[in-house]
């Protein structure tokens, strides 16, 4: 990683440079950065804009000569190559005196965090337990547990992302174990949550077809449907009867949309939330109590058995999506860091979708219709009841991007907000020495009444904008990612400048 000071000047930019390296190995594996090239300083940008300009950009800008202003580059060794051959950073350039979080040599301060669990070195890991629950008849529920014996401090539920389960999980289940009781469900027709039987009944002539395609539905299945509302009542249901008391719940994904819906509906079951990157909205069929008259347009919403016009559809979709080719490119698009190892992630997906209710459940949750409350009506209810919220996204996710998240953060100003990079969809699994290290101190905030100060924050008001690097050991090797902690203070201006920048970057890159 590089720190970048300008000497001479007032004004600073945080320009991203992807792929920086400079050996021949790393331009190689980058060949589209290899004409790039850094302008240190460009007139006219705001102070929080992203820009990189390549050869012809400069010209026409008339930037192609060095600029006057004297700049120095600082190198620091042990920061883990590996990152910068994947991923970019980001370099802050003291833009205006002042500017809150940022010294203004330009420096951004070096934050030393636990790394995970390592049983080779003697750093213990949390024990992870595998238990099923039977909700309903013939509707099992599966979930892991870690951190059973630490009754003293307060329990976290995990609510996993669209496609996959508790494993998604695993990495908080070891590290948060060790101090907190920790939970990961598994939403009904996911995971191992997929039912045993089949909902329908086989066919008149006696010969037994696809899984979920009967002749008519099972008594238990008569109104079984893969919703949003089936999971809000899931986790509600799952607090009381297993939990046993209110939580802190943390979502990635549609997990943090479900967070947010079942904390605004069962508001004493939960003592907080954590959002991963929630997506902002769920389904897209009407809602029957919402939309009466629209949702009888569709037929169709989920139940079972699935009509047979149904089938042809999903089956050409699902042979698609389930193909171990997609599942490995949907992996490399959502991670940031191509370093991560999900091999254990990706074997688990595919042995999910090798399962004989995957198909006909993939079905159910694309036809079921929206639950009763959108995410903005959810996140006004918990306000209501006082439900502290805190917001985590990865920079870079290419399906969630950073303007929802800040969407949320200018509805709910109170909500500390962090912007992690380099990371992607799922920061849980990327970075989890940087999750886990911000839930941990935001919990013990809450559960201090503000006494202990929020993450990065060592001093600073909470109305602050603080930019942080924060440096851990994974593998042996240092790795360095940046946090920036959004306060109080957001304007309707913070949100449009920031929404546009990933625009402008892209415009700029060409």
């Amino acid at each position: 990683m590089e720190i970048i000071h300008c000497h001479g000047a007032h004004r600073s930019y945080v320009i991203n440079f992807r792929g920086v390296n400079s050996s021949k190995q790393c331009r190689s594996k980058l060949p589209i950065e290899r004409e790039r090239i850094f302008c240190p300083v460009i007139i006219g940008l705001t102070s929080s804009q992203n820009f990189y300009l390549n050869r012809g950009k400069l010209k026409r800008l008339g930037l192609s000569k060095p600029s006057s202003v004297v700049c120095t580059i600082e190198r620091y060794e042990h920061v883990n190559s590996g990152v910068l051959d994947e991923t970019y950073e980001s370099y802050v350039l003291d833009r205006e005196q002042g500017v809150r979080g940022v010294p203004s040599s330009g420096t951004i301060p070096r934050v030393s965090i636990p790394s995970l669990p390592d049983e080779n070195n003697g750093n213990n890991a949390a024990q992870i337990t595998s238990w099923f629950w039977e909700w309903r008849p013939k509707l099992k529920v599966h979930y892991e547990i870690s951190g059973s014996d630490n009754v003293d401090s307060p329990p976290i539920l995990l609510l996993p992302g669209f496609g996959v389960g508790s494993f998604h999980y695993k990495k908080q289940l070891k590290d948060l174990g060790r101090d907190h009781r920790v939970w990961a469900l598994d939403f009904l027709g996911q995971g191992l949550s997929l039912p045993y039987e089949d909902p329908t009944l086989q066919s008149k002539d006696g010969q037994n077809g696809t899984w979920g395609f009967g002749d008519e539905s099972e008594t238990w299945a008569e109104e079984l449907v893969y919703s949003a509302d089936l999971w809000k009542d899931q986790i509600h249901y799952f607090v009381e009867e297993v939990i046993k008391e209110p939580v802190y719940l943390v979502g990635n994904s549609l997990g943090g949309f479900m967070a947010l819906y079942c904390a605004a509906c069962y508001p004493h079951l939960v003592k907080g939330i954590t959002l991963l990157n929630a997506t902002p909205f769920w389904a897209f069929l009407p809602n029957p109590i919402r939309s009466p008259r629209l949702s009888r347009l569709f037929p169709w919403a989920g139940t079972f058995p699935l009509p047979s016009g149904v089938r042809k559809l999903i089956g050409v979709l699902w042979q698609k999506i389930s193909d171990p080719r997609s599942i490995a490119d949907i992996l490399k698009q959502v991670y940031a860091d191509h370093s991560t190892n999900v091999d254990d992630v990706f074997s688990r997906i595919v042995e999910t979708t090798q399962h004989p209710a995957a198909a006909a459940s993939f079905a159910s949750i694309m036809f079921a219709p929206r639950g009763e409350l959108s995410l903005k009506e959810a996140l006004c209810k918990c306000q209501m009841n006082n439900i502290p919220i805190c917001l985590m996204y990865g920079k870079e996710d290419p399906w969630v991007l950073p303007i929802f998240g800040l969407q949320v953060k200018r509805q709910a100003r109170d909500a500390p907000y962090y912007e992690i990079s380099p990371a992607g969809h799922c920061p849980h699994d990327e970075v989890p020495e940087v999750v886990n290290f911000l839930v941990r101190g935001w919990i013990k905030n809450v559960e201090t009444g503000g006494s202990a100060a929020l993450p990065l924050l060592d001093g600073e008001p909470a109305n602050t904008l603080v930019t942080k690097d924060l440096e851990f050991s994974r593998r042996g090797r240092r790795k360095s990612v940046r946090v920036q902690f959004h306060g109080s203070e957001f304007s309707a201006w913070d949100l449009v400048r920031l929404s546009l920048k990933p625009l402008i970057n892209r415009m700029a890159a060409g």
